[in-house]
């Protein structure tokens, strides 16, 4: 339970890649058009990884109401081995630790994590650790395996296009160098492997923690078929992002309450100064925005759900969530709504509206935002000072549809329909969402007849704005 495999076996399973997109715990990547972040296609199950900015610490917040077992003696820091890639691609062992020390350090996480959060294990989990250069390689191997240059490349114009990326970023170059630098750790539903990385090259606080976190996912996997929350729907960015917060944010929930019973304040210490490392919080802060708040949002958003659910009706009422999962980030970000079932409402765009716009249109993505990404595109492209006023206009959010459509040419067009809980919060986006449009350049924003519905225009050009307008009614 728990042992490092013997170099054939790792070499073996390392290649063995899950197909899913290794996007950081949060970062997962969902359906056709995630605008906040690259997409792919639905061919896989995701990776579920630890981010190391997740590990800053976040015991302070979890509720008091979590079941609290009586605390054990803090695991040996056994020294693991630690492995890179060769340079015929393949992984290679490094200073091997002895496999029964690593295997009982992980036994004893794998009870605590157990207790912790009452789940039973269907079968053994066996980690493999790598370094630096190891998680590095997997990252990237991941995406351009997973991740079709003309998917990355329409995300790429969808980004820009709303004011998200600068006009000389490239997506997949950002998306990679994030990931290889940020994740602490990831456990494949696909494949059922899990990894930890080990920058250090010790078992310390950091590598224990992610252990931890990547367990509980191990866990979930086990008691209820990630596979089956259907996190990488295509068309359903929105809902995916919300299944993955609840997927984060229990695994988050159960690695802080872990923290706080079986790490001493030493190592509280020691995990926290690792979480601050200089250099991995100066790149993530050099990332654009977007990708930064994307990034984190399944952790802390769903951290705040899942303590929730936890708070209201114990983990009882979290294993429900995993059958009846959020439906949107606004279920996410209101648990209020996510009790009282309030569905998003379904919007849609005309199919033929490529055809509409003239010969040579084609529609490159086509999803939904929700609340969530609605917030972060009113408040980065806007010039980042949206803060509260951004999330109040996003707020009442009822439903929404984007879609890209690229032009000969070089022309784009983006059509964004939203749906909202009344008319005065439809007058409350429009307002906010005049003032970023106007900054984007050509576009319009027109509300509804009906009062409660709002449609953004972007065209790169004043003529493609109108040719939409036209092609739409609005």
């Amino acid at each position: 339970m728990g042992s490092i495999l013997p170099p054939s076996d790792r070499e073996r399973r390392l290649g063995r890649r899950s197909r899913s997109f290794l996007v950081s715990e949060t970062l997962k990547v969902h359906a056709t058009i995630r605008p906040m972040t690259p997409s792919r296609p639905s061919r896989g199950r995701r990776a579920l990884v630890a981010l190391s900015v997740a590990f800053v610490l976040v015991a302070a917040a979890c509720q008091p109401a979590a079941p609290s077992p009586s605390p054990s003696s803090p695991p040996s820091q056994t020294p693991p081995a630690t492995t890179s890639p060769t340079p015929g691609g393949s992984v290679a062992p490094s200073a091997p630790a002895s496999p029964a020390d690593l295997s009982a350090t992980y036994a004893r996480i794998e009870s605590d994590v157990r207790a912790i959060r009452g789940l039973q294990a269907k079968k053994e989990v066996d980690p493999v650790v790598l370094d630096d250069a190891g998680i590095k390689k997997i990252t990237a191997d991941g995406f351009k395996k997973d991740n079709p240059q003309a998917l990355v490349d329409a995300n790429e114009r969808l980004l820009k296009g709303l004011g998200l990326l600068p006009a000389d970023a490239n997506l997949g170059e950002l998306y990679v160098k994030l990931l290889g630098e940020q994740v602490a750790g990831l456990y494949s539903p696909d494949d059922k492997q899990l990894y930890v990385v080990s920058r250090s090259g010790k078992l310390g606080p950091t590598e224990k923690t992610t252990f931890a976190h990547e367990y509980t996912h191990a866990l979930q996997d086990q008691n209820f078929d990630l596979g089956s929350l259907k996190l990488d729907e295509v068309g359903e960015g929105d809902k995916g992002i919300a299944g993955l917060s609840l997927v984060e944010g229990d695994a988050t929930l159960v690695m802080s309450l872990w923290q706080i019973q079986h790490l001493s304040q030493a190592d509280l210490l020691q995990l926290l100064g690792e979480s601050l490392n200089p250099e991995v919080t100066a790149s993530l802060d050099a990332m654009p925005k977007v990708l930064q708040e994307s990034l984190l949002f399944p952790y802390t958003a769903g951290l705040s759900f899942v303590q929730a659910l936890q708070a209201s009706g114990g983990w009882d009422a979290v294993n429900a969530a995993f059958r009846d999962p959020p439906a949107s980030t606004e279920q996410v970000l209101h648990p209020e709504k996510y009790a009282s079932h309030e569905a998003p409402v379904d919007v849609t765009l005309p199919a033929d509206l490529p055809a509409k716009l003239g010969p040579g249109w084609t529609k490159g993505l086509e999803d939904t935002l929700g609340e969530f990404q609605l917030k972060v595109w009113l408040d980065q492209a806007g010039g980042g000072s949206g803060g509260p006023s951004a999330d109040t206009a996003a707020a009442g959010w009822g439903g929404d549809r984007v879609m890209l459509l690229d032009g000969p040419n070089g022309a784009r067009a983006i059509a964004l329909k939203t749906a909202w809980d009344s008319a005065a919060d439809a007058s409350e986006f429009a307002a906010a969402a005049g003032p970023v449009v106007a900054n984007l350049g050509d576009g319009k924003v027109s509300p509804g007849a009906d009062g409660t519905t709002v449609t953004v225009l972007l065209g790169s050009s004043p003529q493609v704005t109108e040719s939409l307008r036209a092609a739409l009614g609005a």
